[in-house]
């Protein structure tokens, strides 16, 4: 009997690492963090990626985990915020389990990340401004 996957989609700081851990342990399954695999890969932080590579050679790294991981059975996966953008990630994700969104004031998103210095999104401009742009 197969397990169909949970995938967990939202915008950065949403609660996707913590929602997905809780839900993993509650229904048994194995929890991936896309974003974790990624630095654990690199071996860098997902900043430095964006410095060194840039947003596109990010979104490349995460494409592939991405893929990889869905590749697998019985698993919850918090994506990162951006993992939508590119249609190829949303077709995996919708073709492959089921896709939960997770959604969160915006008052409450520039609060949690407020002291954040590892969210290369953030680092220009005003958050509340570019929060409210993706959100």
């Amino acid at each position: 009997m197969s397990r169909q996957n949970i995938y967990l989609i939202g915008l950065m700081a949403v609660g996707k690492s913590t929602v997905g851990r809780l839900l993993g342990q509650s229904v048994g399954y194995e929890f991936y963090d896309t974003d974790q695999v990624i630095e654990e890969r690199a071996g860098a932080d997902i900043a430095w990626i964006f410095d060194v590579e840039g947003e596109e050679g990010f979104r490349d790294r995460e494409q592939l985990v991405l893929d990889e991981l869905t590749g697998l059975e019985g698993v919850v996966i918090a994506t990162g915020g951006g993992i939508v953008l590119r249609e190829v990630n949303r077709q995996i994700l919708a073709g492959r389990g089921a896709v939960i969104l997770l959604d969160s004031p915006l008052d409450r998103l520039v609060e949690r990340t407020q002291k954040d210095k590892k969210r290369p999104l953030l680092d220009v401009g005003d958050r509340r401004e570019t929060l409210a742009r993706l959100q």
